[in-house]
């Protein structure tokens, strides 16, 4: 059986045609760079105290600012707005995007990129639990610059913050996200302004702009550089958002936004935190808050707050969509996804994922009580999924841009190199917090691998006892049963046996409808697919035809909406005569054979805590007929 081939089409163009591109420029700023723009809070800062009384101060100031100088350069500038972006599966960026783009280029789709994949997944679901928790926390904290007798309040008023920033989820972003990217810009440039009066303070600050002297700082204090290149990687978290939210914006937007706003702002910020503490040796707790004059404080920890609850925002959107991707490429079970906009299919909120990641970001707001304290926990999740877009990119420029070996490791070597040194930095971490993030992307992992696992012994289970769909209908046709007025439509993932509802339906009620349609619902490598090309029908006899709707792993799988698109192939009916047909399984764990038994138990909690299949595809409920079977694994 052949299906329909997915076209080819220019998605950024897509994007342009829709808004223009000053108006996408500014919304990106308060999606894409809420992260990266609210780490001047905290980065030089943690750097600062991690070389605390070691060596001369100047050398310290100027090493450090030049490591993340560079690291910005590199890291972002070079890896993600050079190339990473570039690699774009149908116009939609992140791991799951790279993963699925990276598996088309082998014929057999190896195992070992779609664990990569996971993997990636897992660590971003790591890091989503940290970054709200460390943003708001952040910048809550210039209260003790402004009031330092408030100090005890700074949890309690972050854990509001947070709570308040989680409840507002269900009603959704539309609102709210038309302000997220006028505050950014704002945000950004007083970053800039702040910054950029303050390189005055001392002017051989520029001298960092040399890697010289980040080379040079980190072979001297070998024994603080560990350390050091931890906090310094700080100022590029942040950078993956980059290409997770490109299929929002496309590719101009997000390299506009950085060339002409960002990457300025934040550089002349961290030069203008440099030139302060050169200038002010003892005012190093607070650089970020300090440097700014008293009238200014309290403004500016408000501004800060703002920026880090659209920060936070941002993540838990990402959260969403990567949690949809993985949902609709079969990894995770089927979860509740609810629509908070009628125009924008994007905007969704899912009440799981949202308890998820609230419980956990207001548990190490209380364990760790500060942002520094939770500097320890970050680091390792987004290094790791670096890594990971580091060795799935090589894939992409060797085998789709047709890059040579050579050409592509001149590339990937390097910024894999420097992506590794982040990593093992990061892993030093560990004890203190970074345990943290590694546990739930490994938790994480665990349910992605054990969900793969038992669908796939699942669907052999199902093969076992299914029979050929065309002996079905030879037998019906040969002694045919009653039949009555209206449609039946079956729902299977086995797009070659008989139903096990139609199975069920004959024995039970011993009639046929007089139209049977045999349903499979495929998800695609690409995100998107085209109306057109969604559809394919197969006529078997009067009484029975194969329908096989092919959804992007972006798009909302919605079969009464996707039936209309049959009407015009020639398949008549009426939704209200309509009835849809589904198999209601009730999984045992097997005592032999399949997975061990903690992990059929573990499969059957997540298919019994998945969403059903009547809310996922959008059926009408009051003409859904389930049918009950048990099936040991």
């Amino acid at each position: 059986m052949t299906y329909p081939q997915l076209r080819s089409e220019d998605p950024e163009l897509a994007i342009e045609t829709r808004s223009g591109l000053p108006a996408l420029v500014l919304a990106a700023l308060g999606v894409v760079y809420g992260d990266i723009g609210t780490s001047p809070l905290y980065a030089f800062r943690e750097a600062l105290h991690a070389t605390a009384g070691s060596g001369s101060h100047r050398e310290n100031v100027l090493g450090i600012l030049s490591l993340i100088v560079w690291a910005l350069t590199i890291v972002v500038t070079v890896k993600y707005v050079s190339f990473v972006l570039r690699a774009d599966n149908r116009g939609e960026g992140g791991t799951l995007s790279l993963m699925t783009l990276a598996r088309q280029s082998f014929v057999g789709k190896p195992a070992w990129i779609l664990v990569l994949g996971v993997a990636g997944a897992s660590l971003f679901l790591g890091d989503a639990i940290i970054t709200p928790a460390i943003s708001v926390l952040s910048a809550v904290e210039g209260i003790q610059v402004v009031a330092p007798g408030l100090s005890g309040w700074i949890v309690p008023i972050t854990v509001t913050i947070i709570a308040a920033l989680f409840f507002v989820q269900r009603f959704g972003t539309s609102g709210v996200a038309s302000v997220f990217g006028p505050i950014m810009a704002v945000w950004f440039l007083i970053l800039g302004i702040s910054g950029g009066i303050h390189i005055l303070d001392d002017l051989e600050i520029f001298s960092a702009l040399n890697p010289l002297h980040g080379i040079l700082y980190a072979s001297s204090n070998v024994g603080h550089a560990i350390a050091v290149l931890g906090a310094v990687f700080l100022a590029v978290t942040g950078a993956e958002a980059l290409y997770v939210d490109l299929g929002h914006f496309g590719r101009r937007p997000i390299v506009t936004a950085w060339f002409f706003l960002v990457f300025p702002c934040l550089l002349l910020n961290y030069f203008g935190q440099g030139a302060f503490v050169l200038a002010n040796p003892d005012m190093t707790k607070h650089p970020f808050f300090d440097m700014h004059p008293e009238w200014a404080r309290v403004p500016i920890v408000c501004m800060a707050t703002a920026a880090t609850v659209i920060a936070s925002q941002a993540v838990i959107s990402g959260a969403y969509s990567l949690v949809r991707q993985a949902m609709h490429l079969n990894v995770l079970p089927r979860l509740q996804i609810l629509h908070t906009s009628e125009t924008h299919s994007g905007q969704i909120f899912m009440p799981q994922v949202n308890a998820f990641l609230f419980v956990f970001v207001v548990a190490l707001v209380l364990y760790f009580r500060s942002s520094s304290g939770l500097s320890a926990a970050y680091g390792i999740a987004v290094t790791g999924e670096m890594l990971i877009t580091s060795v799935l990119l090589f894939v992409v420029m060797k085998h789709i841009w047709k890059w040579t070996t050579v050409t592509t490791a001149a590339v990937i070597v390097p910024l894999f190199l420097i992506d590794a040194g982040f990593f093992v930095a990061n892993i030093a971490k560990f004890p203190e917090g970074g345990w943290v993030p590694v546990t739930v992307a490994c938790t994480m992992g665990l349910i992605m691998q054990t969900w793969m696992a038992g669908r796939r012994l699942l669907a052999a289970r199902t093969r076992a006892d299914e029979v050929p769909l065309e002996g079905v209908i030879h037998r019906l046709a040969k002694r045919p049963p009653p039949t009555v007025h209206g449609t039946a439509v079956f729902l299977t993932s086995d797009v070659e046996g008989a139903p096990t509802a139609l199975l069920h339906s004959l024995k039970h009620y011993k009639v046929l409808h007089e139209h049977n349609v045999i349903l499979s619902v495929v998800t695609a490598t690409e995100p998107f697919v085209p109306d057109e090309e969604k559809i394919f029908l197969e006529s078997f006899s009067p009484l029975f035809s194969r329908l096989v709707i092919t959804f992007g792993y972006m798009e909302t799988p919605n079969i009464p909406r996707a039936l209309v698109l049959v009407r015009k192939l020639g398949l008549k009916f009426d939704i209200m005569s309509t009835s849809f047909f589904l198999s209601r399984r009730t999984i045992l764990p097997s005592k032999k054979g399949g997975m061990p038994f903690w992990q059929d138990r573990l499969f059957i909690v997540l298919a019994q805590n998945a969403g059903n299949a009547t809310d996922y595809f959008g059926l009408p409920s009051g003409r859904v007929v389930e049918l009950g079977l048990q099936t040991v694994i």
